[in-house]
């Protein structure tokens, strides 16, 4: 088996928890810049997961790097554990909780009742922790120094949005959504805990794929030198 990383290769990786999307593509560079002994690799990624999220991460080497907008452009799915009747600043674990909701009146038929208001093309505002530019910066760059920023609502679709596991003892449930590119699952745990007359936030979050790439496909960040130990590695013609 071949690979030729400056011809171009798109590998399907499980991003780790509290690995940056950067730090797995500064790692897939390295290794291959040092098995080719070259000192510059083009290396890219399509749909950024965040630190706290796992899941699949196209990286995309060499020419390959021209489909990145085209790869992220593709449908994903998402499984998303919330915890309900709390909110964070930033939607997920990433900032302690700011408050607290009654959740006595939710019950597994409110839940699916609600998760189906959210199927089709819906208007979403995008956490202010997140990498939206505003005025040349970072929205988060705004949000970790305490400055307040307005977003606007952007349009996006969910084609599917179901529940997969409800623990309404311990406020908790988990949900399986298939949305275009641009979908923040962060967001839609805010927005449902609001259409549930409570508070929701993130606990857990898997990227399960991407278009055609799916979990199963993924190579192993930590143990890449040995899935690259099957290959002969190849320098462009």
């Amino acid at each position: 088996m071949v690979l030729n990383p400056q011809k171009g290769e798109i590998l399907v990786f499980n991003k780790p928890y509290k690995w940056t999307s950067f730090d797995l593509v500064s790692k897939v560079r390295g290794t291959f810049k040092a098995r080719l002994g070259v000192k510059k690799l083009k290396v890219g990624h399509a749909g950024t997961l965040d630190p706290l999220a796992t899941g699949v991460l196209l990286v995309c080497t060499g020419k390959a790097t021209k489909m990145v907008d085209e790869l992220q452009s593709h449908t994903k799915e998402y499984v998303a554990t919330l915890k309900l009747g709390a909110t964070t600043p930033s939607f997920d674990r990433e900032t302690e909780e700011d408050g607290t909701y009654p959740t006595e009146h939710i019950t597994r038929e409110l839940i699916e009742k609600i998760l189906q208001q959210f199927k089709g093309e819906i208007m979403q505002v995008p956490p202010v922790y997140s990498a939206v530019r505003v005025d040349g910066k970072r929205a988060y760059d705004f949000a970790r120094k305490g400055k307040e920023v307005e977003l606007k609502a952007k349009p996006l679709v969910i084609d599917e949005i179901e529940l997969m596991n409800c623990d309404l003892e311990n406020s908790q449930i988990v949900i399986r959504v298939v949305c275009s590119k641009g979908t923040y699952i962060r967001a839609l745990a805010r927005d449902i805990g609001k259409a549930l007359d409570s508070g929701a936030y993130l606990t857990d979050l898997c990227r399960t794929r991407i278009g055609r790439y799916v979990l199963s496909d993924c190579i192993d960040i930590q143990h890449l030198d040995e899935w690259l130990d099957q290959y002969t590695i190849e320098t462009i013609q």
